[in-house]
């Protein structure tokens, strides 16, 4: 079995890379299911139901969020409603959402996404490492294929989520700095791992914002409103193969394709 997980989706770019190559790419890897961080899939900012819509239609299973998950208020009633988007699970508790739910595959097999933030330079949320423990008490019993997003700034944050979880989960995989890892790997006891798995969108970009804005709020330290670049794409993703009867993770590869 085969689960494709794709990095920050940012803006109009992210969105056209992943219409023209999910398609593709789900027939030529056999994937049977897809995971997607969809948090700047709107201008780079949050995520709307129309969008959200749009890239369901395109293979998208999942999406999973972060920080800007808020962005866009109708994102506040409509999460509640749709069981495929998932905002971080260490957000308090009334939060509106859920942090993880249970899906099927293609192949018929329960597959659970865990949502959760970090909280180096992040905003401050409940514990990542209590929150995950609390979900897989849940979970236990009830399935064997277990994927966690882990949206965090400080690679150590990851790293040491990745040791933590090792052999209790199917894969860790990292979001939010757009900047795709070369570490991607099994670790001992048969979880899978990678930093991050980078971000599908504007190449030609400092993490998907326009150069100039970027470079020039660097050099004079005057505000500056980012505004996603206008440039070709790159498509970043991981596929994982697994064996849905143990829940082990048998191999990861990067994607990293462009325009």
């Amino acid at each position: 079995m085969r689960v494709l997980m794709i990095g920050d989706i940012v803006g109009r770019p992210g969105r056209k890379a992943v219409l023209d190559n999910l398609s593709f790419i789900r027939q030529e890897q056999n994937i049977d299911f897809v995971i997607a961080n969809g948090e700047n899939a709107a201008g780079g900012h949050g995520i709307t139901k129309d969008i959200a819509r749009q890239l369901y239609a395109a293979g998208v299973d999942v999406f999973t969020m972060g920080n800007h998950v808020w962005n866009k208020k109708e994102i506040i009633t409509y999460i509640d409603k749709e069981k495929r988007l998932l905002r971080p699970a260490n957000y308090p508790p009334g939060t509106p959402g859920a942090g993880f739910n249970i899906f099927e595959s293609q192949t018929g097999h329960a597959i659970a996404v865990i949502n959760i933030s970090g909280r180096i330079y992040m905003q401050e949320l409940d514990c990542p490492f209590r929150t995950v423990d609390n979900i897989l008490k849940q979970l236990e019993d009830k399935v064997k294929l277990i994927f966690v997003d882990f949206h965090a700034e400080a690679t150590s944050e990851k790293v040491a989520m990745g040791w933590y979880l090792d052999g209790r989960v199917t894969a860790v995989c990292g979001t939010h700095t757009h900047v795709q890892t070369a570490d991607e790997r099994i670790l001992p006891k048969g979880s899978a791992y990678i930093t991050d798995i980078g971000m599908t969108g504007p190449r030609d970009s400092v993490i998907g914002v326009s150069t100039n804005l970027v470079i020039d709020k660097f050099i004079t330290q005057m505000p500056r409103r980012f505004e996603v670049a206008d440039s070709a794409y790159q498509f970043n993703a991981v596929v994982i193969d697994v064996d849905p009867n143990t829940g082990t993770a048998l191999k990861i590869e990067r994607i990293f394709e462009l325009e």
